[in-house]
């Protein structure tokens, strides 16, 4: 009896070795006959401008992408693209200190205009333009955490991109 039990249950761990759901957040559902991505330059028209902010923006989405996907960047015509601008920069009071009028905690919020299109859709509903924000609380001043900061809105940004585009959230 212990043997015939000793077989069926090596019979069952064989049989259901072979079987398995994979789970994974990179990659999303983006199509298979998708392959080449062209990620334009994301100019700043941003009111308050910050130096670096255009070009790091830019690399971080590349960045996102060519992590996250199987994608291939191109410069020309591509499968998808990704174009827009930076339209806000702005650095607001969070909260105001006791007793005076100083801010104690201060807001970095970055704001980016995407237009995602997505040529093998031919519906065009998986395509969109759509403004995205994120943004950053600190205390004291912001010259010498605003790299640090912006570096920090602009992954939180390409996550929220990466994932409209291409995870359907």
């Amino acid at each position: 009896m212990h043997r015939i039990l000793s077989i069926v249950l090596a019979i069952c761990c064989l049989s259901f070795s072979g079987c398995g759901v994979k789970y994974g957040f990179s990659g999303g559902s983006i199509p298979q006959n998708m392959k080449t991505v062209n990620v334009q330059f994301f100019e700043n028209i941003a009111p308050m401008v910050y130096h670096t902010l255009s070009q790091n923006f830019t690399e971080g989405l590349k960045e996102r992408i060519r992590s996250q996907s199987r994608l291939s960047q191109v410069n020309g015509d591509a499968d998808a693209t990704f174009e827009g601008v930076i339209t806000g920069y702005d650095i607001t009071p969070a909260a105001v200190e006791a007793g005076s009028d100083r801010a104690a905690l201060n807001r970095l919020t970055i704001t980016v205009k995407v237009k995602y299109t997505n040529r093998l859709d031919e519906t065009g509903e998986s395509s969109f333009e759509q403004s995205f924000s994120q943004f950053r609380e600190f205390s004291g001043n912001v010259q010498g955490q605003e790299e640090t900061i912006n570096r920090e809105i602009i992954q939180l940004l390409t996550e929220d991109i990466y994932n409209r585009a291409f995870a359907n959230w």
